[in-house]
């Protein structure tokens, strides 16, 4: 804890920071993903409930015809513009701060870099404090 009380890196038992993937089509420039990162970021910070400067995203860049999706299932048309994002959390949100994190991310990518609502899918997984190991081998429920 710092002096304010606050957890080292925005990291408590009660403030589990997401790990987020993105995958998407191979070929996008460092600036669409910064810009992806970042709009993920301010949805998470505004309607997820995640600290600032609490980062941890991995770009997975596939080739065509890795990503094999339905391209109208509960949603659609799907271009060749999909992104997924798989969210794993330490801990259960409400299901009203899901959907509100939701429509605040898909608006936040709409507005920077662009991409259309039809092609953001997200799926969130949560796990237990005793599933993460942020370093040295401590679990993170230590």
């Amino acid at each position: 804890m710092t002096r304010h009380n606050r957890p080292v890196n925005g990291f408590s038992k009660g403030n589990a920071v997401p790990f987020t993937r993105i995958s998407l089509l191979a070929g996008q420039s460092l600036e669409t993903l910064s810009a992806i990162a970042d709009s993920l970021d301010r949805a998470m910070i505004e309607s997820f409930d995640v600290p600032e400067n609490d980062r941890f995203t991995l770009f997975h860049q596939h080739q065509p015809g890795e990503m094999i999706i339905d391209t109208n299932y509960r949603g659609g048309p799907r271009s060749d513009g999909f992104v997924l994002f798989h969210i794993t959390t330490g801990r259960d949100r409400p299901d009203a701060t899901k959907r509100r994190f939701y429509h605040t991310l898909v608006d936040n990518l709409a507005q920077s870099p662009g991409i259309r609502p039809e092609d953001v899918m997200v799926v969130i997984a949560n796990s237990r404090f005793e599933d993460w190991s942020f370093s040295h081998g401590t679990s993170a429920a230590a």
